[in-house]
C-alpha cells in the first residue's frame, strides 16, 4: 500500500471542479484504492479551514469528505516538528505527516514549495496528474 499525503490545495481543487486530476485522486480514495492518505488532526483542521474559505462556510460537501478521509485514512499523531524547513509555514504540517507516516509521496499542485524534501527525507513530490499516471501504470 502506497502511503501519501494530500496537500490542502488538492482537496480544494478536487471539490471545486470535477474535471481535473485532483478530483480523480479524491474519487479513488477508499478501502480498495492502491494508496492510503495519511493525515493528522492539525492537517484535517487545515483542510477544513481552507475548504470553508474556498467553497463557503456552509458547503454541504466539506464535512462528509473530511469524515470519509478520516475513516479510510492513516491517522498519525505527530510527536516531532521539522520546522522550519519549507518556505511556506503552512506546508510544514504536510511534511510532518509525511515524515511521521513514512509516506512515499506528497501530492500537491505546489511542487516548488517542497524543494529539498526528496533529498532530505526521501519523499517524492508529485502533482495530482503525475500521481494518477503512476497509480494507473502500477496496476
Amino acid at each position: 500500500m502506497i502511503r501519501v499525503v494530500l496537500d490542502t490545495n488538492v482537496l480544494v481543487a478536487g471539490l471545486k471542479s470535477r474535471n481535473g486530476a485532483s478530483f480523480q485522486v479524491l474519487r479513488m480514495v477508499g478501502p480498495k484504492a492502491p494508496f492510503q492518505p495519511s493525515l493528522s488532526v492539525p492537517l484535517v483542521l487545515e483542510y477544513e479551514m481552507a475548504l470553508r474559505r474556498a467553497l463557503g462556510a456552509k458547503d454541504q460537501r466539506i464535512e462528509p469528505v473530511l469524515d470519509y478521509l478520516c475513516a479510510v485514512g492513516d491517522l498519525r499523531e505527530i510527536y516531532f516538528l521539522w520546522r522550519p524547513f519549507l518556505r511556506d509555514p503552512r506546508d510544514e504540517m504536510v511534511l510532518e505527516v509525511a515524515v511521521g507516516a513514512q509516506a512515499s509521496r506528497i501530492v500537491t499542485h505546489n511542487v516548488r514549495d517542497f524543494e529539498g524534501v526528496k533529498e532530505r527525507f526521501g519523499i517524492r513530490i508529485v502533482t495530482p496528474a503525475e500521481f494518477l499516471k503512476e497509480v494507473r501504470e502500477s496496476r
